[in-house]
């Protein structure tokens, strides 16, 4: 969604402060992690980067795991414009599998995830794509390096020479932990290798992705279903931001965003709840209105390329307010939250703890700093996530607070966030017009009065 860093050097730095803070944790919990067996119980999942409290036992890359694409500076003139009315080249451009392949062995290579891999012995590392690592800014089907850039991501993720990834045309796949009562399926889906172009409201899954998601989620039942989604399922930003700028996610393609609720309304399964990443902040959203139950999407993004890592420290306090003003009907607001936006835009990964052992059982859901405090938190009973009678609830669904799309807002409001920018500009351009007229008239002025003098 958003551009690389500065170099992968930086990258590769933060990605190692996150990890090696991770092991030390890892390192001074308790010890009786017990084998890698998949009947061992989950309560422990992190995602996004790594948790805090205590180690997880699963961890997923989100997507943008490396930035494998490069991008060219600004420019509106010269040779090479990637800007305005007379740009000639595209901002970014891919890689070479030789520069893909140095990439991922620098994130694999680092001492922290080596670390890691190492001590913490039950955790099992998974994880799906997203633009940056599968090869292009933005990119879908039409990406010709994507067979590249498939082989390398699992090679990244030790992937077995004989696994059905590497035979599959995408990076879907699925897991199932735990002993029956307590299970635990993780969905990765892959938004890449057979979408269709922004804004076509086409396909996101393809036909064989899709065939094989309805066989999953009606296939044999789970306590909790975890849905992995490189971009936003839920949150629909670009309807309220646009047309200044845009984000991916699954409100670009509503028919078929449309197409996975009925999916999930009809496979009749229970605790399922989405996690995304690429936006470059933490949010927790809600749907209330597409299931019989409400569908949460935990947003961890990024681990090293959040808004407020790239803007001066003296704009974090317009970032945090500008959150805070754009319009959104679908984010979670908690008195857990750090700010009033309940949106984090510092270095940020997800962390998800499973009480089982709870009257009722019992999901925390959080976005975590760095340094391991909550940032955003929400309490979810797995009693809340069970299938209901549509024909008593239909009525009540409609007043609940997060059923209202963001593109069904009044116009007006629905684009109230770009009003608001346009105005503070234009207050700028005025405030600079004054002070340069301010300017011009006492050096006039001064001028005169020295000629007199």
């Amino acid at each position: 969604m958003a551009a690389p860093g500065s170099s992968s050097c930086s990258v590769q730095s933060c990605h190692r402060l996150l990890l090696v803070a991770f092991v030390a944790l890892c390192s001074a919990s308790s010890s009786s992690h017990g084998d890698r067996s998949p009947l061992s119980v989950v309560s422990r999942i992190a995602f996004g980067s790594c948790s805090n409290q205590s180690a997880p036992q699963v961890f997923v890359w989100l997507g943008d795991n490396i930035y494998g694409d490069n991008k060219r500076p600004f420019r509106v003139l010269g040779k090479e414009r990637t800007i305005g009315p007379w740009k000639n080249v595209p901002r970014f451009f891919p890689s070479t599998e030789q520069e893909m392949r140095r990439r991922y062995q620098l994130a694999k290579s680092n001492p922290g995830y080596s670390k890691l891999r190492q001590t913490a012995q039950l955790l099992q590392v998974i994880g799906t794509w997203d633009d940056h690592d599968y090869g292009l800014n933005d990119a879908g089907k039409e990406f010709s390096g994507k067979n590249t850039s498939q082989r390398l991501l699992l090679d990244f993720l030790d992937e077995a020479d004989d696994s059905p990834r590497r035979q599959q045309a995408g990076v879907y796949t699925s897991y199932l932990y735990g002993p029956k009562g307590k299970q635990v399926k993780v969905i990765l889906l892959d938004t890449r290798y057979h979408r269709d172009p922004l804004s076509s409201d086409g396909t996101i899954l393809g036909d064989s992705q899709w065939e094989w998601l309805e066989k999953e989620l009606n296939g044999p039942e789970s306590e909790i279903t975890i849905i992995v989604s490189s971009i936003q399922v839920i949150s629909n930003l670009s309807a309220t931001t646009g047309p200044l700028f845009h984000t991916e996610s699954w409100g670009r393609f509503p028919k078929e965003r449309e197409r996975l609720y009925k999916l999930i309304h009809d496979s009749k399964r229970s605790g399922i709840f989405f996690i995304s990443g690429d936006v470059h902040f933490g949010e927790i959203t809600r749907y209330d209105c597409g299931w019989q139950y409400p569908l949460y999407d935990i947003t961890s993004s990024g681990l090293t390329q959040a808004i407020e890592k790239v803007v001066p420290p003296f704009f974090a306090f317009a970032v945090r307010a500008i959150a805070w003003l754009t319009p959104t009907t679908m984010r979670v607001s908690s008195v857990k939250c750090r700010y009033k936006s309940c949106t984090y835009a510092q270095p940020n990964f997800g962390a998800i703890q499973i009480d089982w052992d709870v009257v009722p059982q019992k999901i925390k859901v959080e976005v975590r700093g760095i340094n391991g405090d909550p940032a955003i938190a929400v309490d979810i009973l797995l009693s809340d996530l069970q299938p209901r009678n549509t024909n008593t609830l239909e009525g009540a669904w409609q007043h609940r607070r997060h059923c209202s799309l963001e593109i069904d807002l009044p116009w007006f409001w629905r684009h109230s966030f770009a009003f608001t920018f346009l105005a503070l500009v234009s207050v700028l351009i005025i405030a600079f017009v004054l002070f340069a007229y301010t300017i011009v008239s006492v050096s006039k002025k001064f001028l005169r009065k020295f000629k007199i003098d």
